[in-house]
């Protein structure tokens, strides 16, 4: 007599089996227990990383002020993300206007915290917030990203395996957990990781995320304080003094670790494709917020922001239709909606089959250079659109060229 599988069992042996194969996938791309590094940056890539020009940077060279650093094929030197730092450092020292080359925060300024928010998958939530966050981070900005969505998209693209390397724990739920009589929530420092990116931490996501929506409900119940709303906002405290901007990738719904994260931020970002069902997705999810944060900022959870911004992401340039919707929701929405689209790439897609981004790939040595140029280009367009607000919420407008 055939015997049917209990469904638990055949989920669990999936998932054994998956996470097998990824374990195995993984060390395709990675040697074993080798961590990522970044690729070198040329001297035009660092001379606009540091607001200045290619002469600039040659005469410091030239006169001693910062040291040499490796060349490559033609002589052309080849920087790393640990040589910009270096650099940034010395002419920061040196420098008239020392915040042209450091570029965050100053005394009296609030720490940024920015949420990236959709009721909808697939809309490039994760890859916005890891782009921009690197891209932040190389401009000269201590960032720290905050993977809360239980899928950790955003962990995988700094090399881990979620469901292996936190297995037992060591993610942003352990900073925000609940008291269970044998285990408590520990400081955010606990699971803090530093990045092969200079200047740039990471708060992993996993599974065990997905504990807080379920227990959030009980907790509420017995009065456990503080109250999900507060739980993020009250770890990022802890470590208030250490960065200049934090990100926060949030689970595509709105759900308790949503909303946590919208309590604790300064500035949403929400990612909208530019097609008339995710508009329509975008607009349930306006609606669904509204009544939600209402009833939020009575009990104190919430207060003023200072940026509620509009990401078009997959932004496909030859379809007319999407320039069509796009100028309509500029019309609707004004300059709520950032000037520059995250366009659709091909390069996009293919640096993240290798868990990259389109910063750590090699232009030197891609054989599709121009459609990488031009992914490029609309990344680092955005970004320095989402840095001037970032600037203007500390009462400046960001810093000139030397």
């Amino acid at each position: 007599m055939m015997m049917h599988q209990v469904l638990h069992d055949k989920l669990k042996a999936d998932a054994e089996r998956l996470s097998e194969a990824l374990e195995h996938m993984s060390k395709l791309f990675l040697a074993p227990k080798e961590e990522k590094t970044l690729r070198a940056f040329t001297s035009a890539e660092v001379g606009e990383l540091l607001r200045v020009s290619d002469g600039y940077l040659r005469k410091a060279h030239f006169d001693g002020r910062i040291p040499e650093v490796e060349q490559g094929p033609g002589n052309k030197r080849l920087y790393s993300a640990e040589n910009i730092l270096q650099i940034r450092n010395i002419l920061a020292q040196n420098a008239k206007d020392p915040f042209q080359f450091l570029p965050g925060r100053r005394q009296g300024d609030k720490l940024q915290i920015w949420s990236t928010v959709n009721f909808k998958g697939g809309s490039s939530k994760t890859t916005t917030t890891v782009t921009l966050g690197m891209r932040l981070a190389l401009r000269g900005y201590r960032v720290c990203l905050v993977d809360a969505d239980p899928q950790a998209s955003l962990t995988t693209f700094f090399g881990y395996q979620p469901e292996i390397d936190f297995r037992h724990g060591g993610t942003l739920y352990d900073a925000i957990r609940y008291n269970d009589g044998e285990t408590s929530r520990v400081p955010i420092v606990d699971v803090l990781r530093k990045t092969y990116f200079p200047n740039l931490d990471l708060v992993p996501g996993g599974i065990m995320l997905s504990e807080f929506e379920t227990e959030t409900p009980t907790a509420l119940s017995r009065g456990e304080q503080p109250v999900f709303f507060n739980r993020i906002r009250d770890s990022l405290r802890q470590v208030e003094d250490d960065y200049d901007i934090v990100l926060i990738d949030c689970p595509p719904q709105l759900g308790y670790l949503t909303m946590a994260a919208v309590c604790a931020s300064t500035s949403l970002l929400m990612t909208i494709i530019p097609e008339r069902v995710d508009l329509a997705s975008a607009s349930q999810f306006l609606t669904m917020a509204s009544g939600v944060l209402e009833v939020l900022y009575s009990n104190g959870g919430i207060g003023a922001y200072d940026n509620f911004a509009y990401l078009l992401t997959r932004f496909d340039t030859a379809i007319s239709t999407q320039q069509d919707l796009s100028e309509w929701l500029r019309q609707l929405l004004g300059d709520s909606v950032i000037k520059t689209p995250f366009v659709k790439s091909s390069a996009v897609s293919e640096a993240g089959l290798s868990q990259k981004t389109i910063f750590e790939v090699d232009l030197a040595t891609t054989k599709n250079r121009k459609t990488y140029e031009r992914a490029l280009e609309s990344v680092m367009s955005f970004s320095n659109d989402i840095e001037k607000m970032i600037q203007s919420a500390w009462g400046r407008g960001g810093t000139n060229e030397a």
